[in-house]
C-alpha cells in the first residue's frame, strides 16, 4: 500500500483538513494518510519548504506527499528523489530539494479543494503522473539560499525557529567539520560570541546559550529550557557567522 502524507497551513480549528481526507477516503478507502503538520503559518513558504524537506526522506521511497495551500488554482506532480510530491505551484517544490524531476501539471478544471484529494487517490492506486496531466514546461522555482563558505568564515542566516524557539540555521556540518579541523573558532550571533558547538543540548546548564547541529546537520542555536528567539533577539533570516582563526 502507498503511504500518502499530508501537510499544510489549514490549521486544526476548521473542517479543511478532515474534508481532504474524506474526499480521499472516499475515492479510495484503503488510503493511509499520515499528518506531518497542519500548524504551518499561514502562506509562509519557507516554514513549509523547512518541514517537508526536513522529513520526507524519512519515509519510504514511493510515498505520495500532498502539500495543501495557496495554489492559484495550479497544483503540480513532481518526482523528487525517488518520492511523488503533489504540490501548488507556488515554487515549494524548489525549496524542498534541487531534484526535481518529471513535472506535470495535473488537470483541475472547476475545484481543486475535490480535483486534487481525487487526484491523490488515483496516484495512490497505481496511475502515472503522466496520465494526470500535461508536462509543466514552466512553473514557478525560488533559489534555495545557502550560507557562503571561504577559508576565513562561514557566513550564514536564520532559516527556521522552531516550536520551542530554537534557532536553526542554513549552515551545514560538513563545511563546519573541514573549516575547523585543528583550527579556532567564535560564532557570532545577535550580540554574543561563542567558542564552542556542543554535542548535545544536556551539555550546557539550563538557562546557556547551546549550539549544536540538527539530525540533519543544520546549526541550530538556543537556550536549554528557554525560548532563543525571544531571549537572544534572533529572528528568521538573522545573520549567524562563524570565524576561524589560522
Amino acid at each position: 500500500m502507498t503511504l500518502i502524507t499530508f501537510t499544510s497551513d489549514f490549521g486544526r480549528s476548521d473542517h479543511y483538513v478532515a474534508q481532504y481526507k474524506a474526499r480521499i477516503l472516499s475515492e479510495y478507502s484503503e488510503a493511509q494518510v499520515v499528518d506531518i503538520s497542519h500548524e504551518i503559518k499561514a502562506f509562509d513558504i519557507a516554514h513549509l519548504s523547512y518541514t517537508v524537506g526536513s522529513v520526507f526522506r524519512d519515509f519510504p521511497k514511493g510515498t505520495i506527499h500532498l502539500i495543501g495551500g495557496n495554489s492559484r488554482g495550479i497544483y503540480l506532480v513532481a518526482q523528487i528523489e525517488e518520492h511523488l510530491f503533489v504540490a501548488p505551484d507556488n515554487g515549494v517544490l524548489s525549496l524542498i530539494s534541487d531534484q526535481i524531476t518529471q513535472v506535470y501539471q495535473l488537470r483541475t478544471e472547476k475545484n481543486p479543494n475535490k480535483e486534487i484529494p481525487a487526484a491523490i487517490a488515483k496516484l495512490a492506486q497505481g496511475v502515472k503522473p503522466e496520465n494526470m496531466g500535461e508536462p509543466a514546461a514552466e512553473y514557478k522555482q525560488f533559489m534555495r539560499r545557502k550560507s557562503r563558505a571561504t577559508k576565513q568564515e562561514i557566513s550564514g542566516h536564520v532559516i527556521h525557529v522552531d516550536h520551542f524557539g530554537n534557532l536553526i540555521t542554513n549552515i551545514d556540518k560538513v563545511d563546519f567539520d573541514i573549516l575547523s579541523r585543528e583550527r579556532r573558532y567564535t560564532i557570532f550571533f545577535a550580540r554574543e560570541k561563542v567558542k564552542r558547538v556542543q554535542s548535545s543540548v544536556d551539555e550546557v546548564d539550563p538557562g546557556d546559550v547551546f549550539i549544536v547541529f540538527t539530525d540533519g546537520e543544520q546549526l541550530m542555536i538556543g537556550i536549554n529550557q528557554g525560548n532563543g528567539s525571544q531571549l537572544l533577539g534572533l529572528e528568521y533570516d538573522s545573520p549567524v557567522t562563524i570565524q576561524f582563526e589560522d
